[in-house]
């Protein structure tokens, strides 16, 4: 029930929930109250405006990301450890399995296994049967990495876990039968922070090496570039909306985690 719940509220705090639900005061105030009605509406309208910013949800997905950028030169580990929530699972009409946004986990573990950075691979993640089923995370990344030519010898999944706080957990585990002390831990950048903190939280000695960045030096350059660079910034949209979700996921994510004591 907390998984689920941890899902649903939330839902209610981001942008599009919350102009939904004073969209919803307005129309049930418009008759009766239409002044409460009227400021009901400019909330949704400010909200989404403001959310839906270029130069707002750039810089709070920077704020997370920028946290951990990448090492110049990464250190070698005794195994990687890749965070699930990258794949979409072989289900009708897929031919196979499928990378999503953050699909670039899974290749750039493939990629630090070759270039020697650390001999195993390390794959965390279950599949929540509510949210579309179909095999584990930790599965369908393995699918992905065999793929590409990584020895299935080399990689351990993880299928049990279902949040973050679950992976750190599980993994230390495994850690811990194989006595391993020091880890790689890949996800995308803008999830490191929250992992970051709960992984060492477990006691484990984490090289943070983060992929997927959604906010780079050259986009952030473009919308001061131009006057038409930074009006189109301004404008509402959809993308920008997605972004700004994100990161505030990420936010709550935190907070909701330091108050359960898991950070």
């Amino acid at each position: 029930m907390f998984l689920y719940l941890s899902k649903l509220l939330p839902l209610f705090l981001y942008p599009l929930g919350l102009a939904c639900l004073c969209l919803l005061v307005a129309l049930f105030m418009l008759w009766k109250r239409p002044r409460t009605a009227a400021l009901a509406i400019a909330l949704a309208l400010i909200l989404l405006l403001f959310t839906s910013n270029g130069w707002v949800s750039r810089s709070l997905v920077q704020s997370l990301e920028w946290q951990n950028l990448p090492l110049t030169e990464i250190p070698t580990a005794e195994a990687i450890v890749v965070l699930g929530g990258a794949t979409k699972s072989a289900l009708p009409p897929r031919p196979s399995v499928d990378l999503n946004e953050a699909g670039d986990r899974v290749i750039y573990a493939g990629q630090l296994y070759r270039q020697k950075k650390a001999p195993i691979i390390i794959l965390s993640g279950g599949r929540i049967d509510w949210k579309g089923g179909g095999p584990s995370e930790s599965a369908d990344m393995a699918t992905i990495l065999t793929s590409i030519g990584i020895p299935k010898e080399v990689i351990v999944q993880e299928p049990d876990s279902l949040n973050t706080y679950q992976n750190a957990v599980n993994v230390k585990k495994i850690l811990n039968s194989r006595g391993i002390r020091r880890v790689l831990l890949v996800t995308s950048a803008i999830h490191m922070p929250r992992s970051l903190l709960i992984f060492q939280h477990q006691g484990i000695d984490v090289i943070p090496t983060p992929t997927d960045f959604l906010v780079s030096q050259s986009e952030l350059q473009e919308m001061t570039s131009t006057p038409k660079g930074a009006l189109l910034n301004v404008l509402p949209d959809v993308d920008n909306l997605h972004l700004f979700t994100s990161a505030l996921k990420e936010y709550v994510g935190i907070l909701a985690y330091r108050l359960r004591g898991w950070l």
